[in-house]
């Protein structure tokens, strides 16, 4: 019997090389866009639970104080108070260990930041974890003057939670932004008109998940809402449209930021 002898070959050709390449090329393009909503929708996750920790530090804030809301700016004029910290000089960043709501954030204390937020500059709102809280109705104690039309008599508590007539439609934390020329830090959300003026606001609320910004609204509730208007005043540099600043709501007014 002659014996037979198998060569094996084990090198790759070069065309067998280029098939086995482009198949590679072919499924990492077909993965790359699932992977990149995955790790997206895992970002607006967490940044659910951010808002809603705030919400809920908040709450509990109120209820050791009288029943008074965080202040968003106390004694606004020395611009050194915030929600989410406090400096000693204007000119310093804030120093969110020493916020108003910092023991009642957790074990860590800190205000975390959303993951998918990275401004083009930290700005003059640094610190907040690119949350916005109303400060316009919610931490501020206010006067109506006339119908629609309030006056702020004092910044160093916010409105007594039992003013908050319709909590699970009033806003009190989102998703938060400013822009002046870049995309930058900003620690409120404001209405869509200045409640003591009636003027149109620049907007501050950002909607940086896939166009949807995440809302804690004051009964603890947090929602996903889409942008359906923004503008510009036109004193400050930069079009909100394009970096996805704006308001959300089907009614050109205050009616889901007020105490009404």
């Amino acid at each position: 019997m002659i014996a037979r002898t198998f060569h094996h070959r084990l090198a790759f050709t070069l065309v067998e090389l280029l098939v086995t390449v482009g198949l590679v090329m072919l499924l990492v393009g077909l993965l790359l866009p699932g992977l990149g909503k995955a790790r997206e929708q895992a970002h607006s996750t967490l940044c659910q639970s951010n808002v809603r920790q705030l919400a809920l530090a908040n709450g509990l804030y109120a209820q050791e104080s009288g029943g008074v809301y965080v202040p968003g700016a106390s004694r606004f004029l020395s611009n050194l108070n915030r929600w989410h910290g406090t400096r000693a000089l204007a000119n310093e960043p804030f120093d969110p260990t020493r916020g108003p709501l910092v023991s009642y954030l957790g074990s860590d204390e800190a205000i975390r930041a959303c993951p998918t937020f990275k401004p083009d500059q930290r700005g003059f709102e640094g610190g907040n974890g690119g949350y916005g809280y109303n400060n316009a109705y919610v931490g501020v104690q206010t006067a109506e003057v006339r119908q629609g039309r309030i006056i702020v008599t004092s910044d160093l508590g916010g409105t007594v939670a039992d003013r908050v007539k319709h909590p699970g439609e009033t806003v009190m934390f989102t998703d938060s932004a400013f822009v002046d020329r870049q995309l930058i830090e900003y620690s409120f959300a404001e209405p869509r008109f200045h409640p003591a003026f009636g003027s149109r606001a620049d907007p501050s609320i950002h909607f940086r998940h896939g166009h949807r910004c995440n809302v804690a609204w004051c009964d603890g509730r947090v929602s996903r809402e889409s942008r359906t208007y923004t503008c510009s005043s036109g004193i400050y540099l930069g079009d909100p449209a394009q970096f996805g600043v704006g308001w959300f709501g089907d009614s050109d007014d205050n009616r889901l930021f007020d105490l009404q």
